[in-house]
């Protein structure tokens, strides 16, 4: 047996009809290399274990749902990160896939870093807090469209597939849960740097009931402001129009 820590956000899926239709989902492109972040008891790793000629692996901080998974799967030995998945180098040499149902006190932490590893991330599919899902997928125009919606979707076509109720899980949670899922986008939009789009989006949203003109006046010239987009509140602007806008920024 085991037991569940509050510290560690753990609620753990027992509904195996949700474990079967995130599987279905996965099964749909072809994997290579799988991760699994947080297998917690096991309920999506025993299907993952059964797709062949993989290479898998599962990396779980917690020591005693290690010592549970190993007596219950002897096939996860020598596949376990025993570790903190937001301390952890690339799992992988070149594209792999990311599964899991993540710790939802982590969630947003965990997507900056998949962001870190998108050039070899093929896909990823998770399970967040509702909350957290609706606000990756959120499009422009929408109250919940933020950082988070606009880097993501900078690299990722973000998709919205299914919500899970709190009963699904043990201990249910408070809040209601999605699964996403994150694919790479076939085009990324052109950008003077990814440090200055991230300076650019955290700045527009630090402030976003403001017009784009005074919300980054700072990191732009007078002349620039001039432009009718700067008329504009970031929550208007699309990813790629933020990508454009990197190029009219001040050197930083």
């Amino acid at each position: 047996m085991y037991t569940l820590k509050k510290s560690l956000g753990q609620h753990f899926l027992k509904d195996e009809n949700i474990s079967k239709k995130i599987i279905a989902v996965l099964n749909q492109r072809p994997i290579h290399q799988l991760l699994e972040i947080g297998p917690g008891a096991g309920a999506l790793t025993k299907y993952l274990l059964q797709i062949p000629s993989i290479d898998f692996r599962a990396v779980e901080l917690d020591e005693e749902k290690v010592s549970y998974l190993l007596a219950g799967f002897p096939l996860l030995e020598g596949k376990l990160i025993n570790q903190d998945f937001l301390e952890i180098r690339k799992p992988f040499e070149g594209p792999f896939t990311i599964i899991g149902n993540f710790p939802y006190n982590i969630s947003s932490q965990i997507v900056f870093k998949v962001l870190e590893w998108k050039e070899d991330v093929e896909s990823m599919i998770g399970m967040f807090q509702k909350e957290v899902a609706e606000r990756i997928v959120a499009k422009p125009g929408t109250k919940i469209y933020g950082i988070l919606s606009v880097l993501v979707q900078t690299f990722f076509q973000a998709d919205y597939l299914f919500e899970v109720s709190e009963n699904a899980f043990t201990p249910p949670p408070k809040v209601k849960s999605a699964v996403i899922r994150l694919l790479p986008r076939s085009e990324r939009p052109p950008m003077a740097s990814e440090k200055k789009l991230h300076l650019l989006v955290k700045t527009a949203f630090n402030q976003r009931r403001k017009m784009m003109r005074n919300a980054a006046r700072v990191l732009f010239e007078t002349d620039v402001l001039a432009d009718p987009i700067f008329d504009k509140r970031a929550e208007q602007l699309t990813p790629t129009q933020f990508s454009e806008l990197t190029f009219r920024m001040k050197q930083y």
